[in-house]
């Protein structure tokens, strides 16, 4: 798609979706490189993060277990669902550091973050709804569920498929729906909805490459799950950091202003540079 000429004169004139570019098969592996440059370039920060999210892992993993409960461990993971967002664009917040050559810092990123909390709030009540109506979807397909004391994997083949399948469309969904629009509510003044149409939209256009991305993000989780979430210290940051660039590689965002702390930094180098 071409480029816009330049930016609208009012929000009154910025589109409904931001412009996508054409995305070949082998871009994630340039993402996962570029991510594992940023993690490099800030470990000390990227892993933090990581080990934290391990701690949280073993948390709500644990708690659910102590108490016997899938109601507390469904809760606990509808907070996580909330908490998730505002974590994941201190990731892009950092890249954004690496990007520019700025200072480097943990407490940087996460007032960066916060500054933009409202919209990742806005975010985390969608997946919170797609989350609902998977959880209920899910209860609704115990009836296929065999009604024998001892079920044969024969018997549960239909229970099993259908509740893949189900599975497999409400993952698609959220997967679209955050591919991109993260670090596209990081990046520009924007709302959430034109981030999540924006990011459904890139998602629709790029299906093969973006399903290299989902089957790679895929591996990532399951390493982390065989390792009992050991892994994760280092694949969820790289993961952030990746889908920063991700975003970089096939939004086109240039039509709306950049956000107001990363258009503070712009002027600040800018001054730099003059004197």
């Amino acid at each position: 798609m071409s480029k816009p000429s330049g930016p609208p004169q009012s929000t009154d004139e910025l589109p409904f979706v931001a412009p996508c570019r054409h995305i070949p098969l082998d871009a994630p592996l340039l993402w996962f490189r570029l991510g594992w440059q940023d993690l490099k370039a800030a470990p000390r920060q990227s892993l933090t993060y990581g080990l934290a999210m391990v701690v949280l892992s073993y948390l709500i993993s644990g708690f659910a277990w102590w108490w016997g409960n899938l109601g507390l461990y469904l809760g606990l993971v509808s907070g996580f669902v909330f908490v998730g967002p505002w974590l994941a664009l201190t990731l892009y917040s950092i890249s954004i550091h690496v990007e520019r050559g700025d200072p480097i810092t943990l407490r940087q990123g996460m007032h960066d973050a916060g500054a933009q909390v409202g919209n990742a709030m806005v975010f985390a009540v969608l997946l919170t709804v797609v989350f609902l109506v998977w959880a209920r979807a899910a209860t609704v397909l115990h009836v296929f569920f065999p009604e024998l004391a001892d079920p044969t994997w024969r018997d549960l083949a239909v229970f099993l498929s259908i509740g893949s399948a189900v599975g497999a469309v409400f993952c698609a969904i959220i997967f679209a729906a955050s591919a991109f629009s993260l670090p596209m509510l990081m990046d520009r003044e924007v709302d959430s909805v034109t981030a999540v149409v924006t990011s459904v939209n890139a998602v629709l256009r790029n299906k093969p490459a973006m399903a290299v991305w989902a089957g790679m993000i895929g591996l990532c989780v399951l390493a982390g799950l065989l390792t009992a979430y050991l892994a994760f210290a280092v694949l969820l940051p790289l993961l952030g950091h990746a889908t920063w660039h991700a975003y970089r590689y096939a939004i086109d965002s240039s039509q709306w202003p950049r956000a107001a702390l990363t258009a503070a930094r712009e002027r600040r180098a800018g001054a730099a540079n003059d004197t």
